[in-house]
């Protein structure tokens, strides 16, 4: 109800108004009943009158309602056309109403705005004027359909022109209105803009799919893409090659220049190889330096080592990098669909085996998967799992090889060496183990283990009153590395009573040589806690002795394939003389390993050399031969052989 105010304003409006119809009813009547009898010769008299008077008066208030009640029917409809009009012109959504033939009949001002007309331009227009369609005329045809059939239509997705040409996407939900008839009339449409919201879908799907440095596809991708290769490849009876390859000595881009360099390098690999990758290829990041290509081929004889040279070409070219050049090769493995696998992750698996098979042939180079490689890596794969097994049972020993002063011919040092037969009995070579250890991630846990076992070796001979001797072990460069491994070294030199003066770590030149700068804070560490430094297998890696010489190192230990060879091969003799010459001009101790006969003792001591190792004057043994070695205080230069003391 209205309020009372309220209505006592109404009535003092509608009151009047009536009581006008009223008498001009009456009036009306009377008038014409009047002239009606007057026609008729009658007389008029004013009593026969009141009757028509009143139901003029009646006729006149009932014709006054109705009047009032159309003039308010009236200004209600004036009114909501007025709302809905203010609603088209003020609303924030995109709005649009559509006649039975599908042409705009209103359309708010944000649809205006976000398409770019005015309202002359599109009112009365077909609404397939703005659709971007093969055929927009068909597209309405079927959309009123459904609109007439089921009532509206939800979130139907359709391209619109805008008056810039620009085209953008929306999502139309409408609702169709009927007749008394129920004949279709107008519809009302809401429209959304999906623009950003595809942006965000496109932004997510290639945080998704691709890689963020290079934009090239990542794991996920690659592995839909080499699905349907393979799937078209096992319709059509053809060939899938996958090339897997990663770059030679990055690391050491990255460790040397920084990592912003080496993303740069990364990106300009991926731009200078896509330049020849075919169309229908596939080429992708998989992570850090690892690249995959897949070569889907459309022939019936493939070439795959064209595009595996091709990519060792383009690579082997320098990259400009500001004032600067980079050089880099690659290892590629290369699997091909049939042969070598039918599924994405068995091909993937065998190219990866190849690569790595290339990398151990010199690096630059490409090679095809065979079943042998296959068995390789099955067979490297085993030989982890029973290091992870030997370790946990307990199954490796050390044995110690001595290490000569040339001047006074006594046992100064002894060099851990890792010794363990498997379950069969046969001794697995060190090397092998060192790197299958690496590969499997358990050389942390197997230098750990080295250290403390020589570490607690090393006290129980001091115990048993022998001389004290350095102990050396050598420990990879991810050792090294490790942040907390200073801690660790502390942890395990308490728990076995070890000085920090009587160990030596050595490192080889290849993991010394790999991130300077940061091997050479670690070494420090080392030695401001008292600890011997030498470097490894000297002349096998890509440095020098000046060099070094940035080094806090004391040692320097001469590869055993120049010292085996100098009384063989005259090179070699010059490299060791070289060798000892500089190394003893820096201040440096140097050490010969490999010694196997007299001649080349002799040669080294006449050179300088500071101390030997070597068959010719023991044999790396176990801890008990080395103690009565000790024991014996015998001058293994005199002796030959230490086999004979420990008889």
């Amino acid at each position: 109800m209205l309020p009372s105010n309220l209505q006592a304003s109404c009535w003092r409006l509608v009151l009047p108004a009536m009581l006008f119809w009223s008498v001009s009813g009456a009036v009306i009547l009377c008038a014409v009943a009047a002239i009606e009898r007057y026609a008729n010769g009658l007389p008029v008299d004013p009593a026969q009158l009141m009757l028509p008077a009143l139901l003029g008066a009646l006729a006149g208030m009932l014709f006054g309602r109705s009047e009032i009640r159309l003039g308010r029917l009236g200004h209600r409809l004036r009114e909501s056309e007025k709302r809905l009009q203010a609603l088209y012109r003020n609303t924030p959504a995109m709005l649009h109403s559509l006649d039975a033939n599908g042409r705009l009949v209103y359309v708010s001002q944000t649809w205006l705005d976000t398409l770019g007309y005015r309202h002359d331009q599109v009112s009365g227009r077909p609404f397939s004027d703005f659709i971007v369609a093969d055929d927009p005329t068909a597209a309405q045809r079927l959309h009123l359909q459904t609109l007439c059939e089921q009532g509206e239509v939800r979130d139907a997705r359709y391209r619109l022109r805008c008056a810039d040409g620009r085209e953008i996407d929306v999502a139309l939900t409408e609702v169709r209105h009927a007749d008394q008839t129920g004949a279709p009339s107008e519809s009302l449409a809401v429209l959304t803009d999906l623009t950003q919201q595809l942006a965000a879908e496109d932004r997510v799907e290639k945080l998704a799919y691709c890689d963020s440095l290079t934009g090239l596809p990542n794991r996920a991708l690659l592995n839909d893409r080499l699905l349907h290769a393979i799937a078209q490849a096992r319709r059509d009876n053809r060939q899938v090659g996958l090339f897997f390859f990663d770059l030679d000595r990055f690391k050491m881009i990255n460790d040397t220049q920084g990592h912003a360099v080496g993303d740069l390098v990364l990106r300009s690999v991926a731009q200078r190889l896509k330049k020849f990758i075919r169309e229908g290829d596939t080429f992708a990041r998989l992570g850090g330096d690892e690249f995959v290509i897949v070569q889907a081929d459309p022939n019936q004889d493939p070439n795959f080592a064209i595009l595996a040279r091709r990519i060792l070409e383009t690579l082997g070219e320098p990259f400009q990098l500001g004032e600067r050049e980079f050089y880099t090769t690659a290892s590629i493995g290369v699997a091909v669909y049939p042969h070598d696998g039918d599924d994405p992750q068995a091909l993937l698996k065998s190219a990866d085996t190849a690569m790595y098979v290339a990398k151990g042939r010199g690096r630059n180079n490409y090679q095809f998967f065979s079943g042998e490689m296959n068995a390789q890596a099955v067979a490297r794969a085993d030989l982890a799992n029973r290091l992870r097994q030997a370790l946990h049972n307990q199954e490796l020993t050390l044995h110690y090889q001595p290490q000569i002063e040339l001047a006074s011919g006594r046992i100064v040092a002894v060099e851990a060496l890792l010794r363990w037969h498997d379950h069969e009995g046969r001794l697995i070579s060190p090397s092998q183990i060192i790197s299958v250890a690496e590969e499997s991630g358990l050389i942390f846990p197997l230098g750990e283990w080295t250290l403390e076992a020589a570490c607690r070796q090393a006290h129980l001979w001091r115990e048993a009153g022998l001389p004290p001797l350095r102990m050396a072990v050598n420990l990879s460069g991810h050792h090294i590395r490790q942040a907390n491994f200073i801690d660790r070294l502390e942890m395990i030199l308490e728990s076995t009573a070890m000085e920090w003066s009587q160990l030596e770590v050595e490192l080889n030149e290849t993991s010394v040589m790999s991130n300077v700068q940061e091997i050479i804070m670690s070494l420090t560490d080392l030695k401001v806690h008292g600890i011997h430094l030498a470097i490894d297998d000297f002349g096998t890696g890509y440095s020098s002795l000046l060099y070094l010489k940035h080094f806090p190192i004391e040692r320097i230990k001469i590869a055993q394939e120049f010292i085996s060879d100098i009384d063989l091969n005259p090179d070699y003799a010059t490299i060791t003389e070289a060798i000892i010459s500089m190394t003893r001009s820096l201040g440096l101790a140097v050490t010969a390993v490999g010694v196997e006969n007299a001649w080349q003792l002799e040669f080294l001591r006449s050179h300088g050399c500071t101390e030997v190792a070597g068959t010719f004057l023991s044999p790396a043994l176990p801890p008990e031969d080395i103690a009565r070695l000790l024991l014996s205080n015998a001058n293994l230069l005199v002796t030959g052989s230490g086999d004979s003391a420990c008889q």
